[in-house]
This record gives structure tokens, C-alpha cells and sequence, in this order.
């Protein structure tokens, strides 16, 4: 029985050893060990691009007449075989749509946003801007200053008269 055990580990199909990435941008195949996560694949395919190649947003899966499979960052890649395969997905595949609203933008209430592709962060985007807020902000904090400095200056001008008319209520 043990030759049996050990006949079925040689005889049962192996998943390859490596997974291939179509790149749109560079044009290449990139290969991947088994178990990679898609966020380290974008990463280092992003990491072999020239300078204005669009960036790789995500990894899909796709086959014709079927709908796309995408990999998110935390995904493990998994080859389907049967006609299915990994490609990756850019910025410009999403028309219409501008690099700060893209999927690869994930936290929005942060002053700072991190774009994280696998265990790094790749890159930190400030707002870009200022607001109506932050001027309206500012000038109210310059009327303040003001307002308090004309009452000081007030009070004190009028100090020696106050200090007066106390000692003349006193004696």
C-alpha cells in the first residue's frame, strides 16, 4: 500500500512552478512563483517601467467571451489554465478617469494618501489644492487678531481714567 501512496504523488498533475503576467506597458511576460500575492507583482512590474509608461493599477485574468477576473493588492495569483490568462490592467485602460481617482488611491480622509502595493508604501500623494475653507479659515484668524488687539488697546487707553474713578469711589 505505501508503493500506492507513493505512485499517486508522481502521477497527480503539479501546478507549474511559475505563473506568467502579460504587461501591457512593457510589451514583455513577467514570471511569478506560485503563491505570489498581486500587489508584489504590480510592484515590481511598476519598478521595470520607463518614465511616462502608464503605471499598472491591478492584474486581471481574462479569456475571450468571459468576464475579467482582477486580483486585488492582498489577491494570491492563480493561473486557470483553459484559455485564461494574467494581464496586467493600467491607468489609462480606465478612460475618463484622472490619476487622483484612480483604484490605486485607497484612503481618501487622510491629509497625506498612501498607495500601498504589497508590503511598502510606493508612493505618498499630498491634496493637491487649497480650499475655500482654509482661506476663510485664515482670514477669520486675522479679523480675530484684530478685534482682540483693538479691545486691548482700548482697555489700556482707558486704564489710568478706570483706575481713577476706583480710588474715588474708595476714599
Amino acid at each position: 500500500m505505501a508503493e500506492e501512496g507513493e505512485d499517486s504523488k508522481f502521477n497527480s498533475p503539479q501546478p507549474p512552478p511559475f505563473l506568467e503576467v502579460a504587461c501591457k506597458s512593457l510589451g514583455k511576460i513577467s514570471r511569478f512563483a506560485a503563491g505570489t500575492r498581486a500587489g508584489f507583482a504590480v510592484s515590481l512590474i511598476n519598478r521595470k517601467l520607463e518614465a511616462g509608461a502608464p503605471l499598472v493599477s491591478h492584474i486581471e485574468a481574462v479569456k475571450d467571451g468571459e468576464e475579467p477576473i482582477s486580483f486585488g493588492p492582498d489577491a494570491i495569483l492563480v493561473d486557470y489554465s483553459n484559455g485564461w490568462k494574467l494581464q496586467t490592467v493600467t491607468e489609462l485602460d480606465f478612460g475618463g478617469v484622472r490619476k487622483a481617482e484612480s483604484i490605486r488611491l485607497i484612503p481618501t480622509q487622510a491629509p497625506n494618501l498612501q498607495i500601498f502595493e504589497g508590503r511598502r508604501p510606493a508612493k505618498i500623494v499630498p491634496k493637491s489644492g487649497v480650499s475655500f475653507l482654509y482661506i476663510a479659515k485664515i482670514l477669520l484668524a486675522f479679523v480675530l487678531i484684530f478685534v482682540l488687539g483693538a479691545i486691548f488697546t482700548v482697555a489700556l487707553e482707558n486704564l489710568p481714567r478706570l483706575i481713577l474713578l476706583i480710588n474715588s469711589y474708595t476714599n
